[in-house]
């Protein structure tokens, strides 16, 4: 197996058992959990520049469009991320994974409306089938399934958002969490000063768990980069699903999450649909596909 795979792969397991991580922060509010995960995940980016000594990078690349990509990018991880460790706490992590499942066929149309790409006819199918899947979710249970589409939305326009910007991931992702860094450390401090803070009034293995939500963040992220630029976007693609499919397990088996008939049903749209997408894509690519292996 080539290192591109093993980077690819042990950033989508890591990306999934990390709902372990978050889980047992549920007792953390949600917004101060997302303050202590910008923090440290700026303190450990800065930490990396330094050493890789990138740090100009970013000095010489701001202007005012570099600091509007970054900042608008700065707020949609954010939703993504508050999102996903709040969905965890409460008991949606079932409908997390579904997200995670939906966000790629979602990439795929922003990608037609916004850049104008075009889709192969087979291509149309699994997308109207996601939201096939969709709309019976929201109409079995009365309303939409919020959690999935938050995630699907804010972190489908993130990578939108990231298709043209100027810079690569390390320093990037160090100046989207800098844009982040003071209204979360304001907050913190905020929720410091009123007496509801968590971190040093709770107990070690909890304070020791915020201090390392930076590298449960930073880690799988560098791997997916690394992933990236050496196997093909096909086989990126096709192992991404590995995410979500732990998450749906963890959900389903460990946390015994409800799954009844209505939930097997809407999933089992969109599950078609991602199988639809993968072959479609396989029989497109599947030299690429072989030549990864």
């Amino acid at each position: 197996m080539k290192k591109g795979i093993l980077y690819a792969l042990g950033a989508y397991i890591t990306w999934g058992l990390s709902l372990f991580y978050w889980k047992i922060l549920a007792a953390v509010p949600a917004l101060q959990l997302l303050g202590h995960r910008i923090l440290w995940s700026f303190v450990t980016l800065i930490a990396l520049l330094l050493i890789s000594r990138q740090w100009k990078t970013i000095q010489n690349a701001l202007n005012r469009r570099v600091l509007v990509i970054y900042s608008v990018a700065a707020v949609l991880i954010a939703i993504s991320w508050l999102t996903y460790v709040w969905a965890v706490g409460q008991g949606f992590i079932i409908e997390t994974s579904l997200g995670n499942f939906i966000t790629p066929l979602l990439s795929v149309l922003l990608g037609v409306i916004f850049l104008r790409e075009r889709l192969r006819p087979l291509q149309w199918l699994p997308i109207g089938l996601a939201a096939v899947g969709v709309l019976y979710l929201t109409f079995a249970y009365g309303s939409p399934p919020w959690v999935a589409l938050t995630l699907a939305i804010s972190f489908g326009f993130y990578g939108l958002v990231k298709k043209n910007a100027p810079l690569d991931s390390l320093p990037g992702l160090t100046l989207e969490t800098g844009l982040l860094f003071l209204p979360a450390l304001g907050f913190l401090l905020y929720s410091e000063f009123s007496g509801t803070g968590a971190f040093l009034h709770t107990t070690p293995l909890l304070n020791l768990m915020l201090l390392g939500a930076g590298l449960v963040t930073i880690v799988p992220l560098l791997m997916f980069s690394s992933a990236a630029k050496r196997i093909p976007l096909a086989m990126i693609g096709v192992l991404y699903y590995i995410n979500p499919t732990i998450q749906f397990l963890l959900g389903t088996f460990v946390y015994k999450e409800p799954f009844d008939h209505h939930r097997l049903i809407g999933f089992g749209i969109v599950w078609l649909a991602l199988i639809l997408f993968v072959l479609e894509g396989l029989l497109r690519r599947p030299k690429s596909i072989l030549a990864a292996a």
